[in-house]
């Protein structure tokens, strides 16, 4: 068994959680919940980010304290983790003491070596980035891009970081680990990137324009940059726990890859003497209308709205079905309707409903035992046989969309086959072959929507669990062998009726 290090990165806490933030929990979730259906003891970290400027100006806009500020946020984002059915090990919050006292070490051990000096700092200023720019950093008529918002000059005191003197190594660790950063393309990014000369980082920020944040140990005038700060909190969860460091894989949005995770963290830790994490998995952006979803846009959505309306597992399963991981994707109310009425409430649904209906009216409500095999059912297995080798072979390439694709294109196949054997009609035949006919084709059903819960169990748990209960599953072994063709069910008890995924009201017909 292998220890299996998972995180996400940590949400700042200036704003609401969206559909953004639910996706990278989801999508982390379904790989921390795969690794351990591999046997791998699992731990998943996730939290929010709570220093710097921005928090500290809405904080004072409020009229309240940045902690008071921290503290209510913060607790919406760990509420989402459970309406999400999120299986984190851990939640940090890098105003905890044990964050902060790493964060401290390691910035005491680089400046005692020497890799942090001070200097003054004379240049432009983003304080919705909290980022200081460079003039390769404007539009080309000369403006910032609006992402920056307002930009000022500002000329200050300030410790910096020697980054330029680790580039060159970091060029030649990325050549010689081409996979480091999935999707690859994103890796090629930030080679593009390191082709210009780095600046040194500005690490610091004097007390008197920000009081919100670490004080750095060695010069307690000055506070810990929010992105020195937060990308410690990967390592300061796991300090004390020998083993976990270093990460397997840190999922974060394509928009937090260049610079600080591809270039700042690993030279940190490097200058710090840790080791690197083994990979970090970039995810995309959802759109709407082919524009991104944010706060500040009006068109981000709360994922709460959309769990307490169809439940977790739909949302956890368009989420996952709809994007392919490192790409861009689509979402939109009526897209979302789409896939619930197709794939989830017809396709999975609905044969779950039948299977336990003509069950318990043909065969006492107990799974049969299939008979000799004919043409229709060696055709069910051969399929199955086949997707269930490329369904594990998509997990392991983080490929979750089109492993979703190719096991609904199954449970499709089994409605085609339902439709086909008719057991409706066989139930009704005297004959004794109709009979046996009919008991293998109640067991083929039952045991082809086992073998489908087993398979959705790390992106739908809960659906998966309720299909479970109502066939008279228990789990048993590892996935791999529950996911093998079987007859776990014989004999089983099953429930009277499921309506796992119900149609959601016409517009009109809801509750004012």
């Amino acid at each position: 068994m292998a220890d299996f290090y998972i995180t996400t990165a940590i949400d700042y806490v200036n704003g609401s959680p969206h559909i953004g933030h639910a996706y990278e929990k989801v999508l982390t979730d379904v790989i921390a919940r795969h690794r351990r259906l591999m046997g791998d003891r699992v731990h998943f970290l996730t939290g929010t980010d709570e220093h710097g400027q921005k928090v500290q100006q809405t904080a004072r806009a409020r009229g309240v304290a940045p902690q008071a500020f921290a503290d209510e946020v913060s607790a919406e984002f760990r509420a989402l983790l459970p309406r999400l059915e999120i299986s984190n090990d851990d939640f940090i919050r890098t105003t905890e003491e044990r964050h902060k006292r790493v964060v401290r070490d390691i910035l005491q051990r680089l400046f005692d070596k020497g890799d942090i000096y001070k200097g003054e700092y004379r240049g432009f200023y983003s304080t919705r980035q909290e980022q200081f720019l460079q003039g390769k950093d404007r539009n080309p008529d000369g403006t910032w891009p609006e992402i920056f918002g307002e930009v000022s000059e500002i000329v200050e005191p300030n410790y910096f970081f020697r980054l330029r003197d680790h580039q060159a190594w970091l060029v030649d660790f990325l050549k010689a680990n081409d996979r480091y950063i999935f999707p690859q393309f994103r890796q090629r990014q930030v080679m593009e990137f390191l082709k210009e000369p780095l600046n040194d980082l500005c690490i610091s920020r004097p007390r008197e324009r920000l009081e919100w944040g670490i004080p750095l140990p060695f010069d307690p005038g000055f506070v810990t940059y929010v992105w020195f700060d937060a990308l410690v909190n990967y390592y300061s969860a796991v300090a004390d726990r020998p083993g976990l460091w270093p990460a397997n894989w840190h999922v974060i949005g394509k928009d937090i890859l260049v610079p600080p995770h591809a270039v700042y963290w690993p030279i940190m830790l490097r200058a710090a003497g840790l080791e690197l994490p083994k990979g970090i998995l970039v995810h995309g952006w959802w759109l709407t209308a082919g524009s991104k979803m944010s706060k500040s846009a009006g068109n981000a959505l709360n994922p709460l709205d959309l769990i307490g309306e169809f439940g977790p597992d739909a949302l956890r399963y368009f989420l996952i079905r709809e994007m392919n991981v490192g790409q861009d994707g689509d979402f939109s109310r009526e897209l979302f309707l789409v896939r619930y009425n197709s794939d989830l409430a017809n396709d999975l649904g609905n044969l779950v409903n039948r299977s336990l209906n003509m069950t318990n009216r043909f065969s006492g409500g107990t799974v049969p035992a299939a008979g000799v095999g004919a043409q229709a059912e060696d055709e069910v297995r051969a399929l199955w046989e086949a997707t269930r080798s490329e369904y594990l072979a998509l997990f392991e390439q983080f490929q979750f969309h089109t492993a979703l694709e190719r096991l609904f294109a199954f449970v499709r196949s089994i409605n085609a086959y339902v439709e086909k054997r008719a057991p409706w009609k066989l139930g009704k035949s005297t004959d004794p072959a109709d009979r046996a006919l009919l008991e293998t084709s109640l067991a083929t059903i039952a045991e082809a929507l086992r073998l489908a819960s087993v398979a959705l169990r790390p992106v739908m748990p809960g659906a998966s669990a309720k299909m479970a209960a109502v066939l008279g599953s228990t789990p048993r072994g590892t996935w791999t062998e529950e996911l093998a063709w079987g007859d776990s069910l014989v004999g089983s008890r099953v429930a009277a009726s499921l309506v796992l995924f119900p149609r959601p009201l016409p517009a009109a017909d809801k509750a004012p």
